[in-house]
């Protein structure tokens, strides 16, 4: 939680020295337009979390079983990821990312954060040294989440409809799959069948780029759509 309150204030310090703006220029003041963006996040990436989960099932002949649900651990795990999704959104796409935006361009700043966003992933899955191909993959995967979440940032002036997605995705990930410190939650893979060469090739990168992708295209209809007050997001 200090942590948090660090990037709070230094993030208001660099808007208010460097842009002179106030902490809300990253939209993170609620208001009903931020949380209905916020809960449309969670809902969207629920559904395509739920998609790949279910396409996974599908190709790898996955069994699953039920897990004894524990409400308390649930909301704690809950806690935890708000906490973690909006420091990491707070860094990636908050005031860095505004005054890039105003000095290099939409386009330059929203890659370099997907980028950056991609780089800090090796080091936290702790695959520094690791094989090259692991290190591409994981830039390339969570570099494109990045990216889609940036865009999202960009175009909704506000942090809330990108920690929608990422909060909801890493919960929802946590009801299926092992995660520390909080993992299968709901549900547990009991077995699995192998891919190889090829196959695994092309599953591996449909289950890293699918939901980045998808999401992408929600993001860009949700916009274009009745759902989504343009007048309001045009006055932020």
């Amino acid at each position: 939680m200090l942590g948090l309150l660090v990037i709070i204030v230094i993030s208001w310090l660099l808007l208010h020295f460097i842009e002179n703006k106030s902490i809300d220029a990253l939209g993170v003041v609620p208001n009903l337009h931020r949380i209905s963006q916020f809960f449309i996040g969670c809902f969207i990436i629920t559904i395509v979390v739920l998609i790949s989960i279910y396409v996974e099932t599908i190709v790898l002949n996955v069994k699953w079983q039920f897990n004894e649900v524990n409400y308390r651990t649930i909301f704690n795990a809950f806690v935890y990821h708000l906490r973690s999704a909006l420091t990491e959104d707070l860094l990636f796409r908050g005031a860095i990312l505004y005054i890039l935006i105003q000095r290099i361009g939409a386009t330059k700043a929203i890659w370099l954060s997907a980028i950056l966003f991609g780089i800090y992933h090796w080091f936290s899955y702790g695959i520094i040294g690791e094989r090259a191909i692991l290190m591409a993959y994981v830039l390339l995967i969570t570099g494109c989440t990045g990216y889609v979440w940036a865009y999202s940032f960009y175009k909704t002036k506000s942090i809330a409809l990108g920690l929608g997605f990422h909060l909801g995705y890493n919960l929802v990930m946590s009801f299926f799959f092992e995660s520390q410190p909080y993992g299968q939650l709901i549900m547990e893979m009991t077995s699995k069948e192998a891919l190889f060469g090829w196959s695994e090739f092309m599953f591996s990168m449909f289950k890293g780029l699918f939901p980045s992708i998808l999401t992408l295209i929600c993001v860009k209809l949700l916009l274009k759509s009745r759902l989504y007050p343009q007048t309001e997001n045009k006055a932020v």
